[in-house]
């Protein structure tokens, strides 16, 4: 794909986004987001799935101070392949921030240290966009990476569909180092929650090997806000592992098939699937804070 041939330009996020109707607690960390553009300063990979609109730091530090939210964590998005710099440079100066970035399977030592110096505390491993055949993860590759990043506290983060994933607790059972699903697994609503790669992630966040993150509930279905479809995995994930759950917002939800929501809403709907306060500070406070390296509030 040719420069002039790149896909349409994505909607741009809600600027305005409101403030919650339940208060957040103290220390809470938004641990799944994106920064894009400047377009012209910050090159997108020829071949990206979507062309996103500028959602930059400023912005996202904005609907973080609009939520309340001290915290956040940036991942590296496609279209920047293992270009890491647009995140990297919205970190500069952020304490509040962590990233995930994207690397190469053999990136040396010297490299992790220097990412680990800027805020980096994972890697991320796209299964979604990237192909290695049905129902299968690139372990050969994947653990040797885990090895080197493990003595810095790190971990995997998938974008994967676990229900593609039959024998997911299996193919992971013995990895060197904490693994985390985006997307509260990303199975779509279609497939219900009795798969065996959906109980396997089950097993996996059971047995304290796995994190899940509740966000994008727009990516699992095609009905609107308040995505009433996507509750029954919500529930489940909250009522068998909520000690290994995180929430994020996705922002700015680039490449959304469905009307783009304000933040506030969204974050309301965690509340709906989370009503116990403790809980909530638990997978707000608690869990980001041990998996991301923040320091205690």
């Amino acid at each position: 794909m040719t420069e002039h041939a790149r896909p349409p330009l994505c909607a741009a996020h809600d600027p305005s986004p409101r403030k919650p109707a339940v208060s957040v607690p103290r220390g809470s960390c938004d641990t799944h987001a994106h920064v894009f553009g400047p377009g012209d300063h910050y090159p997108f990979i020829p071949h990206g799935l979507y062309t996103p609109a500028d959602a930059l730091p400023s912005d996202y530090t904005h609907m973080l101070d609009a939520l309340g939210m001290e915290r956040g964590v940036l991942v590296q998005p496609s279209v920047y392949g293992t270009d890491n710099q647009a995140m990297l440079d919205a970190m500069a100066g952020q304490p509040r921030l962590r990233g995930i970035a994207v690397v190469q399977y053999d990136v040396g030592v010297a490299e992790i240290e220097r990412l680990h110096g800027l805020g980096v505390r994972g890697v991320r491993c796209n299964i979604v966009d990237l192909k290695f055949g049905k129902g299968a993860l690139p372990l050969d590759q994947l653990k040797p990476l885990a090895t080197r990043i493990k003595p810095y506290g790190w971990h995997v983060e998938f974008l994967m569909h676990v229900n593609e994933f039959a024998d997911l607790d299996r193919q992971l059972a013995g990895f060197p180092v904490d693994v985390v699903f985006g997307h509260l697994g990303y199975v779509p609503t279609s497939q219900g929650t009795e798969t065996a790669g959906f109980k396997g992630l089950l097993r996996l966040m059971q047995d304290g090997k796995a994190w899940v993150k509740l966000t994008a509930p727009y990516r699992l279905t095609l009905s609107e806000m308040p995505y009433p479809d996507v509750d029954a995995a919500a529930r489940i994930l909250v009522d068998k592992a909520a000690d290994r759950l995180l929430w994020g917002s996705d922002w700015p939800h680039t490449f959304i098939k469905t009307r783009m929501p304000n933040d506030g809403d969204l974050f309301d709907l965690f509340t709906r699937w989370v009503p116990d306060e403790k809980m909530r500070a638990r997978i707000l406070v608690t869990n980001p804070q041990k998996l991301y390296d923040f320091p205690a509030t």
